[in-house]
C-alpha cells in the first residue's frame, strides 16, 4: 500500500496496494486453521457456532477477492495527513454543488470507512438518487487512529478526546468553514464530544446511537423505558464480553487477532450477527463479500490490537459513560430498531437541550449506514436540511 508519511499538514493522495505475499500468507493460514470442538447449545449462545465460522472462512479461503474491494474504493480520493503527530487517513469526497454541506462521518469498532460505501453517492449526488440539490454532502470520512490506514498510536492517549482534538483540525485543514458531524459506535462518543467542544463551524451534530441514560432511574417504569433498561442490561451481562477484554487486557487479545486470522474474522463476526438487524443470520443484513471487506481490512492492516486500544483508553480516561453534562449544540438523532441499546427520546431531551430532530426507525441495527444506506442517508437529509441556510 502507499502510505506516505508527511511531517507537516501537507495533505497527500492515498492508494491501496496491498502486497500480493499478505494475501498469499492469508490464504496460507486459513488453510492451517485449526479448530475447536463444537459447541455444547444449538445456537449463539457460546459465540460463533463452529458450522457458521467453518463456512464463513471456507468462503474466506476460497471465494473472497479482495482485488475486487481494492479496485473499487481505489475509485474513491483517499488521503493521509499528519495531525499531532499522527498520520490520519481518510476519505474526501467533494459533491459538485458548490453549496453542499460539508459532513464528517466517524466510524466506531469492529467498523471502518467501509460501512459508509454505499452512503457516498447518495450524499453527494441527491439529485441522481431521487433526492434535491439542497440535500447535498461534502463527505469527509476518516479512519480512526489505530484503525485501517491511519497510523497506530505508539504512545497513550489517544482517547476520544483527542481525537475530537484531531478531527477539528482535519475539518479546518480540508478549508471548510461551516460543517456537521455524524457518529455511531466510538464514532458516536467522538461526535458527541465536538458537540461539548462547539469548535467554530460546527453547526450541529447527528447520533444514531445516543449515549443517554437517566442520573436516576425511576422506580416504576413505563413500557419503553423497561425495554430501554432491559436493553442495557443485556448488553451489560451478556453481549460486553470483548468490550471488558479489550478495555482491560486490548495487548493480550491483539496477540490472537494479529496471529490468528479466524480468532480475528469470527471476533468481528459476532459483532455482524449480535448487532444488525437480521433474521438469525449475519448475512440477512449484510452481504457476505462486505462483512470480508471489513473482516479483510483489519487482518491485512494488522489493526486487531490497535483498535482494540481506544476501549482501554477510554476507559482510562473515563470517556465511557452513558450520563454527563447536557449538550446545548443542535442535535439530531436516528433511532434504528437493532441498536445495542435504544433511548428514549424523553431520557435524550434531558440531555440534549437543542434537540432537532428525533426518528424511531422501522429498521435496521448498529451498523446503520452499512446495512441501510438509503434510509441513513435519507435521516441525514432530514436532520440538517433547517440548518443549511441558517
Amino acid at each position: 500500500m502507499s502510505r506516505t508519511s508527511t511531517a507537516s499538514d501537507a495533505i497527500e493522495p492515498f492508494h491501496i496496494n496491498i502486497p500480493q505475499p499478505a494475501l498469499d500468507d492469508l490464504k496460507l493460514r486459513l488453510n492451517l486453521a485449526r479448530w475447536p470442538e463444537r459447541e455444547t447449545v444449538s445456537d449463539w449462545a457460546q459465540g460463533v457456532p463452529l458450522d457458521e465460522a467453518q463456512a464463513l472462512i471456507d468462503y474466506w479461503r476460497t471465494h473472497y477477492d479482495w482485488r475486487r474491494f481494492e479496485n473499487r474504493v481505489n475509485k474513491l480520493p483517499h488521503f493521509r495527513t499528519t495531525i499531532d503527530g499522527l498520520g490520519i487517513h481518510f476519505i474526501h469526497v467533494k459533491s459538485k454543488y458548490d453549496d453542499a454541506l460539508p459532513l464528517l462521518l466517524t466510524h466506531g469498532w469492529p467498523g471502518s470507512f467501509i460501512e459508509f460505501f454505499h452512503t457516498i453517492p447518495l450524499l453527494t449526488d441527491p439529485m441522481a438518487f431521487g433526492g434535491k440539490v439542497e440535500d447535498a454532502f461534502h463527505v469527509v470520512i476518516p479512519s480512526l487512529p489505530g484503525f485501517a490506514f491511519s497510523d497506530k498510536p505508539t504512545e497513550s492517549g489517544w482517547n476520544t478526546v483527542r481525537i475530537a482534538k484531531a478531527w477539528i483540525v482535519l475539518m479546518q485543514r480540508l478549508g471548510y468553514q461551516n460543517w456537521v458531524a455524524q457518529g455511531g459506535d466510538w464514532g458516536a462518543g467522538v461526535t458527541t464530544i465536538l458537540g461539548h467542544m462547539r469548535p467554530q463551524g460546527l453547526l450541529a451534530i447527528h447520533l444514531n446511537w445516543q449515549f443517554v441514560f437517566p442520573e436516576k432511574i425511576p422506580e416504576k417504569l413505563l413500557h419503553d423505558e423497561q425495554r430501554a433498561v432491559d436493553g442495557a442490561n443485556k448488553f451489560l451481562t451478556d453481549g460486553s464480553g470483548y468490550f471488558h477484554e479489550q478495555s482491560t487486557r486490548p495487548q493480550t487479545i491483539g496477540y490472537a487477532l494479529s496471529d490468528s486470522s479466524v480468532a480475528l474474522a469470527t471476533w468481528i463476526y459476532e459483532k455482524f450477527h449480535a448487532w444488525t438487524d437480521n433474521k438469525g443470520n449475519p448475512s440477512d443484513a449484510l452481504q457476505l463479500d462486505e462483512m470480508l471487506d471489513n473482516i479483510t481490512l483489519y487482518w491485512l492492516t494488522n489493526t486487531g490490537t490497535s483498535s482494540a486500544r481506544i476501549y482501554w483508553e477510554c476507559q482510562a480516561a473515563g470517556a465511557v459513560r452513558f450520563a454527563g453534562p447536557k449538550l446545548d449544540l443542535p442535535v439530531a438523532a436516528s433511532v434504528f430498531p437493532h441498536e445495542i441499546y435504544r433511548a428514549l427520546k424523553s431520557w435524550a431531551q434531558q440531555k440534549y437541550s437543542n434537540l432537532i430532530y428525533w426518528n424511531e426507525l422501522e429498521k435496521g441495527g448498529h451498523f446503520a449506514a452499512f446495512e441501510q444506506p438509503e434510509l441513513f442517508t435519507e435521516e441525514l437529509r432530514a436532520a440538517f436540511r433547517t440548518l443549511r441556510h441558517a
